[in-house]
């Protein structure tokens, strides 16, 4: 069997010799992971890196027999964000996200669009860190645990417990930024915080500990930059 289609690498494990196992986002909102035979060698690994969005094809000779895939670099073109370690710290974190949330044979219609989206403006644009964060949100949405901050503009608080958002400031309620989206000049240290640990409350009481992972190191240590420049 053999399909071509457009991807992103989000995870890459070299094994034996100069082979590569690897994770592939398709255009087509499912993961598709195989080997690259040769995927570590000189000739062939500056193609085969995580963050790569590639044009790839992948053979499956069996059910039985691993896919194999071959590939060329497409646009985005993002081998200037390998110079810049703000961007390759947030682009790490993105791809580890990924790597929790999405799982082989499972399909997430429009995820796929909305990556391409976020690591072209992450690439592209100087002031990306709320394009990062509506993103955060929407994965959050995209796993089944949306929390609507735009309908719930006039709701000051949210509180960590039940998840929702009030106007009554309870135990567990923090004030919720609505404006850190609207306007770049609140983005601070203070609303950032906030913003990281809303969507780690979600995604690691609702999702994390379902399949007993922990927040990916990555994720950890973009935060830990991010909040670092803005104090």
């Amino acid at each position: 069997m053999q399909n071509k289609l457009k991807g992103l690498i989000f995870y890459t494990k070299n094994i034996k010799d100069n082979d590569l196992y690897m994770k592939v986002l398709s255009s087509n909102d499912y993961v598709n992971s195989g080997i690259v035979y040769g995927g570590n060698s000189s000739k062939k690994k500056s193609i085969y890196q995580k963050g790569y969005f590639i044009d790839f094809i992948y053979r499956k000779k069996n059910e039985n027999s691993p896919s194999v895939f071959t590939a060329e670099i497409c646009r985005p073109y993002i081998g200037n964000m390998y110079e810049d370690k703000f961007k390759l710290n947030a682009l790490a974190s993105v791809l580890s996200l990924i790597n929790i949330s999405i799982f082989e044979g499972q399909q997430i219609k429009g995820f796929y669009s909305a990556v391409f989206d976020l690591i072209s403006k992450i690439n592209n644009k100087d002031k990306w860190i709320i394009f990062y964060c509506e993103w955060l949100f929407d994965l959050l949405k995209f796993i089944g645990y949306q929390i609507d901050y735009n309908i719930n503009f006039n709701k000051k608080y949210f509180n960590l417990s039940d998840q929702e958002f009030t106007n009554f400031r309870g135990k567990n309620c923090i004030e919720f930024p609505h404006n850190f989206f609207q306007n770049y000049s609140y983005v601070n240290y203070s609303n950032l915080q906030i913003i990281f640990n809303v969507f780690e409350n979600i995604f690691s009481k609702n999702h994390l500990e379902n399949i007993n992972y922990k927040m990916p190191d990555s994720f950890a240590d973009f935060k830990k930059i991010t909040l670092e420049k803005l104090k």
